[in-house]
């Protein structure tokens, strides 16, 4: 085994023994044998959780195969450890060309998988475009993030979509941590692994206040930052402002921003029109899925130089001499320039797409082509098996008490 493999063969033993929830879920699928013998296409980020998500489904009975659903997003070392020491067959690096990546998620397809697992839908996207002649074998899929949901509902409503696909993201025992605690943690760990800059004291804007927003604004205030939020939804301004945070327009808010962070899952959040408001030295970063949300394009028409200064931060000098710093080239920060989520968030996040490729499993074929939320007993039996995990006991509704929730006559 090479020097790189021995290190991600242990961040990957180190993720298993933190993966409780996920070790209960193997030992069902284990027991069911529904998933013997299909052929699952997978991509994910390729680091540890990933790579225990991967060697369960196959511990199931599977037959996998993993690429990455980001060209920035893979663990070299977890890549290396996956295919020598335990024979996954893997295809992804870190550093890949978008030419790379789609050829990656081709190999991942030339499997002429049963099931896929996505993360952001390139790969769901790819099947329904550039390899429709296996669109017949596919059962199902399940889809991981927000971003990812958007697009499958969009093809949903065109009538595009040809295989059914549980929405793995708006499961609550995913997008409530995972999307909030995971995400609000890892994104300053990539922030601070690539900059190594201090937080206290600075103007953090956030754009985008949904539960990936209301993460990184949480943590940042904690962190000791004047945070300021930009939104378009008022709903969700409201929120933010009664939360405690300054809400600006984004062409306000970038006069101050030592630190932007863009969260919203949409494009151009920072683009020309804000580049001569910024101030000396600020920093971007993208915690969205696709490296749209920064305009690079705009960063790279302005500049008048462009230098890499640190691992993973690009440095472009802007008309006046003003500096402008992006990090990961505008990739999904937490897991670009750091490890993704915490261990104990991505057992729950990933338990659920281990419960829903069970259900397709044992369902898809009673699915028409749409998007399904995950069966609230899955997402149930995925928040019990957390809760014993943590050692935490909770109360259970008498019949009485049940009785009186499910009556409408008043006083019974």
């Amino acid at each position: 085994m090479s020097e790189l493999a021995d290190a991600g063969a242990r961040r990957i033993e180190w993720a298993r023994d933190h993966m409780p929830v996920l070790a209960a879920i193997r030992e069902e699928l284990k027991r069911k044998q529904n998933l013997r013998g299909l052929r699952i296409g997978m991509a994910l980020h390729v680091e540890a959780k990933t790579g225990v998500l991967a060697l369960t489904l196959r511990e199931a009975g599977a037959k996998v195969r993993l690429a990455s659903c980001n060209p920035l997003s893979t663990d070299d070392s977890v890549a290396a450890a996956l295919v020598e020491t335990h024979g996954l067959e893997v295809y992804a690096k870190k550093w890949q060309t978008n030419q790379e990546y789609y050829a990656n998620l081709d190999r991942v397809l030339d499997l002429r998988p049963d099931l896929v697992i996505d993360d952001g839908a390139d790969l769901i996207s790819l099947l329904h475009t550039k390899r429709k002649e296996l669109l017949d074998g596919v059962r199902g899929g399940n889809e991981e993030t927000t971003t990812g949901v958007v697009r499958l509902r969009a093809m949903e409503r065109d009538g595009a979509l040809r295989f059914p696909v549980v929405d793995v993201n708006d499961a609550q025992m995913k997008h409530l941590f995972d999307n909030r605690y995971g995400t609000g943690q890892s994104t300053f760990d990539g922030l601070m692994n690539a900059t190594n800059l201090l937080i206290a004291g600075k103007t953090f804007v956030v754009a985008g206040y949904g539960w990936t927003g209301r993460g990184i604004a949480l943590r940042a205030r904690g962190m000791g930052a004047r945070v300021v939020v930009t939104e378009v939804d008022p709903v969700k301004a409201i929120e933010a402002s009664m939360d405690g945070f300054e809400v600006l327009p984004m062409g306000k808010a970038v006069r101050d921003a030592d630190f932007i962070v863009s969260a919203t899952g949409c494009k151009d959040i920072i683009t020309a029109a804000h580049l001569p408001a910024m101030k000396d030295g600020v920093v971007l970063a993208n915690a969205g899925h696709f490296d749209n949300e920064i305009s690079r394009v705009d960063l790279e028409k302005a500049a008048k130089s462009k230098r890499r200064v640190r691992e993973f931060v690009d440095e472009y000098t802007l008309p006046g001499g003003k500096r402008a710093y992006l990090v990961a080239e505008g990739r999904l920060v937490n897991i670009a320039a750091g490890q993704g989520h915490p261990v104990e968030i991505m057992d729950m996040s990933f338990a659920i797409q281990a419960v829903s490729a069970g259900y397709l499993a044992d369902h898809a074929t009673t699915l028409r082509p749409r998007v399904y939320p995950v069966p609230a007993a899955l997402d149930l039996k995925v928040a019990r098996l957390k809760l014993r995990s943590m050692g935490l006991r909770i109360d259970r509704l008498t019949a009485a008490q049940r009785a009186y929730l499910e009556s409408w006559r008043e006083g019974t």
